[in-house]
């Protein structure tokens, strides 16, 4: 199955999203895909089916996003504690991944199409080498799909590190825990626990998700706004005390205008170096990404 399917709303589909778009409506949305294994019980049918099921539902729920004007979405795919599981669904979910980003590959025109950007968060060296080559491919064949850029030195040195924060975080089967995803991020967004398991999660689960986040905007864009602002007069205390401590022994500024100007020049400074060491960050991702894609085209 295609990562993007193609096709349109039906009807009342199309009257729901009409009506949520009119209220804010969340610009990232996470996913905890949750349930795969459940879903294959219930069905009586082979794990690594239900993980196929799981894939189908999230290009379904792709689409979805792409009409109701969700621009980024992130899904939690894999963690270290599945490589606890055992060696045959493993590698069944490695060879699922791999077929996955393969078909990915092929489908270059349709991403460039809808400006997809692929980006991978998490440790790839833990993955099989030809699936992070080819993972790497298809992060660097897209990277200039889109560009977002975030604010905070922490923020930018995390794997999510170009894009925003999401404003709503969704964990579907029931399960009522984050496991560690995304926890830094999160801790301004709505969150959302659902009953249903993931390959059963239909438009409409999506659209009570997001009346959540609806409900509770407001609330949680002041959270962020205060948020924002206490962390601004923070770095303005922590620019002030390095100024102090620096100038211990030789006297501080004359004056208020001094001392505000002294101020101004070591946030300056401090704002290039920091600016210095992302660009840095920044390449060496790059150029992780670039040359495993390189190994990829060579074998």
């Amino acid at each position: 199955m295609s990562w993007i399917k193609e096709g349109e709303l039906n009807f009342l589909e199309r009257i729901a999203a009409n009506i949520l778009k009119a209220g804010p409506m969340p610009k990232h949305v996470a996913f905890i895909m949750d349930g795969n294994r459940r879903f294959a019980r219930k069905k009586n049918m082979d794990r690594q089916e239900g993980h196929t099921q799981g894939f189908n539902k999230l290009a379904e729920t792709l689409r979805w996003c792409k009409h109701l004007d969700i621009q980024e979405v992130t899904v939690y795919a894999f963690s270290i504690e599945n490589f606890k599981r055992t060696k045959d669904e493993v590698d069944g979910l490695m060879e699922l991944a791999k077929q996955k980003f393969l078909r990915l590959l092929e489908e270059m025109d349709n991403l460039k199409k809808h400006e997809v950007c692929i980006r991978v968060l998490g440790d790839l060296n833990m993955l099989p080498l030809d699936l992070q080559q080819i993972i790497a491919k298809a992060v660097v064949a897209t990277k200039h799909h889109n560009n977002d850029i975030s604010e905070l030195l922490l923020s930018e040195c995390l794997y999510s590190n170009n894009s925003p924060n999401p404003d709503l975080l969704i964990r579907t089967s029931g399960e009522v825990r984050l496991s560690d995803f995304l926890l830094w991020q999160t801790s301004h967004s709505c969150v959302v626990f659902q009953s249903v398991l993931w390959p059963e999660y239909t438009f409409w689960n999506l659209c009570e998700a997001i009346i959540q986040y609806q409900l509770n905007h407001k609330s949680i864009q002041k959270a962020r706004d205060l948020y924002q602002d206490q962390q601004v007069l923070q770095q303005l205390e922590a620019d002030r005390a390095c100024v102090a401590e620096l100038h211990q022994g030789n006297g501080k500024p004359s004056d208020s205008k001094q001392q505000q100007e002294a101020v101004q020049h070591y946030t300056a400074c401090r704002e290039e170096r920091v600016q210095d060491f992302l660009q840095e960050l920044k390449h060496k991702r790059d150029l992780f990404f670039t040359n495993l894609s390189s190994q990829a085209v060579s074998t």
